[in-house]
């Protein structure tokens, strides 16, 4: 007899965990980093946020989605890191 195959499991968490390391990172910058080199920062956050979505997606196994996936993961990536520093700079704005 032959085993039935599991159901795969779902890529959201993944995809969420990568948003919730960019959200993460965006924080450490804007709270850590100089005004001057904030930008700079943010784009190496990015790219370790590209990095750990290309590391969580390849552990997963499965290969069907898999530039769907990264690309999700990457583009909520970018957009909470933008989110999080747009609220600082309304932050920084009001403070003056």
């Amino acid at each position: 007899m032959s085993a039935p195959q599991l159901a795969p499991r779902s890529p959201f968490p993944a995809i969420i965990a990568v948003w919730g390391l960019g959200a993460v990172i965006a924080v450490v910058v804007g709270i850590f980093a100089p005004v001057a080199v904030q930008a700079v920062w943010l784009c190496v956050g990015l790219g370790v946020c590209l990095i750990a979505a290309f590391a969580v997606q390849v552990l997963s196994g499965r290969a069907q989605g898999f530039i769907f996936r990264v690309s999700a993961s990457v583009l909520g990536a970018f957009i909470v890191m933008g989110l999080v520093s747009a609220g600082f700079g309304l932050a920084l704005l009001a403070a003056l």
